[in-house]
This record gives structure tokens, C-alpha cells and sequence, in this order.
């Protein structure tokens, strides 16, 4: 198997909808222990909020969840269930926010407080405001399900912010109806636009700007600084190691060396060096779990020929990049892709 962590198995998130699943799912009489199955996590961390776990862990509790509960829409169930107040200090700060369109701005500045699997943007559409997600890369059978619960959760949070029962114009989905598709309006008061080009909630432009009634910009600040500092705990995170993975990311095909990676940082060879050693890690241990994540993307989201792949990923021959992701797989790209 391969030694290259997955990016869930690389990203931290909070225990917030964790706890929420296993005690919604617990007063239906479905056992905690059963929920956190497999997931490493215990019943006695669901007490421990500063805990966080992997992005891996809660993808196994939502699996078992859905496994446990029998129940297709639960992704709809659960999100709107999902209250500002579990986001902690990022929720407080966002009920302090002047307007709704600035609470949104400062989750979507903040995704890993969200503990979002999603790309999440406001954009302008018309006379539209579409909350988008995108980006979907986690496991494929929970898409439907990760997309419901992401989607609702969010509209959830508009709800609370403003104080009332609002309703989206529309909600937009990325994927074809599936068998429970009816429950969406029934649940949520809008029409649904199932295989749409992107997934989103779509608002009127007036909305986001209306004023938060528990508005506080003293206390919308602090919160700020205390969401920066919880941020970059969570995460974990070097500046530079997130620096050279993203470099990494945008000049694949280039495949530089360590050297030219720090000279286009403006730092020393040796600077980075010290700060992988500091991770545990390596330069091309970095580079690997790079090609990893992108030869994924690809392999999945696109029809590419391998050796196209291959190319993109800095790999001279195909069979390199064969052999290289026999490692970090365990499988061929061709049975990967399935």
C-alpha cells in the first residue's frame, strides 16, 4: 500500500458534525459505538471539543451512518439540523458580522473551520447570488450525501444569521435526481435543478446585504483574530511547506528541483530543507503526495490518456509515472480509473 498520505488523511477538521450525527443518530436508537466504527475515534472524544481529527475519520462516520440509518435524504437531515452555534468561534463571529454577505466572506475565508470538503464561493449570477461548492475530491459514494449535507448546512447558517425561515430562489445540483430527489423541495421550499454545472444555493442579491440583527463590530474583530489563531492550529501547517506544496502544484510539468523551488520562494535551499526535516518529510515525499493528489484529479475528472497524465505530473516516461503510482496506490492509473 502506498507510504503517501491522502489529502483527508492529511486535513484536520473539528469534531462539530461528528457530534451532531452521532447524537441525532443516537435518539433514533442507532448506538454511538456503532457510528464511530472503525473511525479511531472514541465516544469519550465526542466531550472534547478541541479535539480534531482527519477529514478520513469523519468520511468513516458519515459512511457508517449511512449504513446504520437506512435513510437516503439523511444528508438533507442532518444539515439542517447543523445550527451556527456548532461552529464555535467562527459562528459567533459570524453572527457579530454587519451584514450577511460579510458572515458568508468570513466563513468562506475560513474553510477549515467549516470543515467543508468543498471549493466555497459567493458569486454574482444575474439577479442571482449563487453560495457554490465545487471541488468535490473525497470518497464518491458519500458525494450525494456530502453535497446534501454541505449545501443545507449552509443554508441552515443564512437562516440563523438573519433570524428567520428565509428560502433560496433555487437550489442547484451537479449530479442526476437520485431515488429521494422529491424530498428536496418538500424539505427545503425551493425548486430543485437537478445535473446542473455546478452545485449552489442561489439567493437574491437584496439578501446579502441585509443587516445582522446581532451585528457587533468589536466583537466580530476579536472573534477574527481568535478564528486566525484556531485556524492555523488546526491545521498544522508550515507557511512554507503549504508554500512549496502549492508551487509544486502550479509548475508539475517543470518537475524542479529543491534548489529552484527555493530560489522562485525567495528562500535558501537550506531554509526549506530544515523546515521538511522539522515536518518529517522530504522534498520528494512532498512531490510525490503533489503528483498523488493531482494524478487522482485527473484520473477521475477527466478522459486523458495516461501518458497525457504523465506528462502534466513531470514524468518524462509513462511507465515512471506507471510505477509511481503502483506505489502510492496500490493499483495501475488504468484500474484506478476503473
Amino acid at each position: 500500500m502506498s507510504a503517501v498520505p491522502l489529502p483527508e488523511q492529511r486535513t484536520l477538521t473539528t469534531l462539530h458534525t461528528v457530534v451532531l450525527a452521532t447524537e441525532v443518530l443516537s435518539q433514533a436508537g442507532i448506538p454511538r459505538g456503532r457510528l464511530l466504527e472503525g473511525s479511531g475515534i472514541a465516544e469519550a472524544d465526542l466531550l472534547t471539543p478541541e479535539k480534531f481529527i482527519s477529514h478520513a475519520q469523519e468520511l468513516r462516520v458519515f459512511a457508517n451512518a449511512l449504513n446504520c440509518h437506512q435513510d437516503p435524504a439523511l444528508g438533507l437531515y442532518l444539515g439542517l439540523r447543523m445550527h451556527v452555534s456548532a461552529y464555535g468561534m467562527l459562528g459567533y463571529s459570524m453572527l457579530a458580522s454587519r451584514t450577511l454577505r460579510d458572515a458568508l466572506q468570513l466563513a468562506l475565508a475560513h474553510p477549515d473551520l467549516l470543515g467543508t470538503y468543498f471549493r466555497l464561493a459567493l458569486q454574482d449570477h444575474g439577479d442571482e447570488v449563487w453560495l457554490s461548492a465545487e471541488g468535490y475530491r473525497y470518497a464518491p459514494e458519500l458525494t450525494v450525501f456530502n453535497t446534501e449535507l454541505c449545501l443545507t448546512s449552509l443554508l441552515t447558517v443564512v437562516r440563523d444569521l438573519l433570524g428567520e425561515s428565509v428560502r433560496p430562489r433555487r437550489l442547484l445540483l451537479a449530479y442526476r435526481p437520485p431515488l429521494h430527489a422529491s424530498t428536496y423541495t418538500e424539505r427545503l421550499g425551493c425548486p430543485v435543478e437537478f445535473g446542473a454545472a455546478t452545485s449552489a444555493l442561489c439567493l437574491g442579491p437584496a439578501l446579502l446585504d441585509r443587516a445582522l440583527p446581532l451585528a457587533d463590530p468589536v466583537s466580530c474583530h476579536n472573534g477574527l483574530q481568535q478564528c486566525q489563531r484556531l485556524s492555523a492550529a488546526m491545521s498544522g501547517r508550515d507557511d512554507i511547506l503549504e508554500l512549496i506544496r502549492r508551487h509544486l502544484a502550479n509548475h508539475l510539468q517543470e518537475a524542479r528541483g529543491l534548489d529552484e523551488v527555493a530560489r522562485h520562494l525567495h528562500r535558501s535551499s537550506r531554509t526549506l530543507r530544515r523546515h521538511l526535516q522539522q515536518h518529517n518529510t522530504s522534498y520528494q515525499q512532498v512531490l510525490d503526495e503533489v503528483r498523488y493528489d493531482k494524478a487522482r484529479q485527473l484520473l477521475k475528472d477527466t478522459d486523458l490518456p495516461i501518458y497525457l497524465i504523465a506528462e502534466r505530473l513531470g514524468y518524462s516516461e509513462t511507465a515512471s509515472f506507471r510505477h509511481a503510482f503502483q506505489r502510492w496506490s496500490g493499483a495501475s492509473p488504468s484500474l484506478y480509473r476503473g
